[in-house]
């Protein structure tokens, strides 16, 4: 369908947006939570991973979905609700961390563990939020450019295509910036950037079959397939 379907109103479209965003917000807190080591190597590197990875993946297969679905625009309307989300998670954990523990509190877990496990996420959500800005508008637009090139065949290289790009951004990024502000050590930064980017590609290459069925059955029940042939791709702007 083409821009004359922007008033419209759907009936999915903000279930997917509240998990997306969900989605996101469980990322960040597992990341600062623990760093998983598989105990395998690909060659020297060590393929450890910051538990997040476990889950982020399916924020990308909601961004496909939205974008193959619903078009870029209101895809951004998304990506710009799940920066907010996370930008309150990350005020309220440095809020909670500054105001004084309860004495028994302290006793049984106490200020150090607190700023041992979500001490660092308030570097871990710049980290995010300029990653997953860059990654989640580079998923998008390659998604939607290459949907309008090949005129919405071959879905499964959209998918993966936008993937391989979004990801790669967004790996890159958000290790840099987290090791830069220390919530990761140093020595493992090529672990996590390997290890990472290799997960998400894969988990979203995994669940292709599982895209195309829901991309399907919300093209039917929603009555809509967008193609952003005329769309102003500026990732600033909110409206549909």
């Amino acid at each position: 369908m083409n821009e004359n379907t922007n008033t419209r109103s759907y009936r999915y479209y903000d279930l997917i947006m509240a998990l997306f965003v969900t989605v996101l917000l469980i990322s960040n807190l597992l990341s600062s939570a623990k760093i998983i080591d598989l105990k395998m190597s690909l060659g020297p590197i060590a393929l450890a991973f910051d538990a997040g990875t476990l889950v982020f993946p399916i924020s990308y297969i909601f961004g496909d979905v939205l974008t193959e679905v619903y078009g870029y625009k209101r895809s951004r309307r998304v990506i710009w609700a799940g920066f907010g989300a996370n930008v309150l998670l990350g005020l309220f954990v440095w809020i909670a961390a500054a105001l004084p523990g309860e004495a028994e509190w302290q006793g049984y877990a106490g200020q150090g563990a607190y700023d041992a496990i979500l001490g660092g996420i308030s570097g871990l959500i710049v980290a995010s939020l300029a990653a997953y800005f860059l990654g989640a508008f580079s998923n998008s637009y390659v998604l939607a450019k290459i949907k309008v090139w090949t005129g919405g065949r071959w879905l499964w290289m959209r998918t993966i295509g936008s993937t391989l790009v979004g990801e790669g951004v967004d790996t890159i990024v958000f290790t840099v910036i987290a090791t830069l502000l220390g919530v990761f050590p140093p020595e493992i930064f090529v672990s996590l950037v390997v290890t990472n980017y290799i997960l998400k590609v894969g988990l979203e290459a995994l669940m292709t079959p599982l895209t195309y069925r829901i991309v399907n059955l919300l093209k039917l029940l929603e009555r809509e397939d967008y193609y952003d042939r005329a769309t102003d791709f500026n990732p600033f702007k909110l409206s549909v």
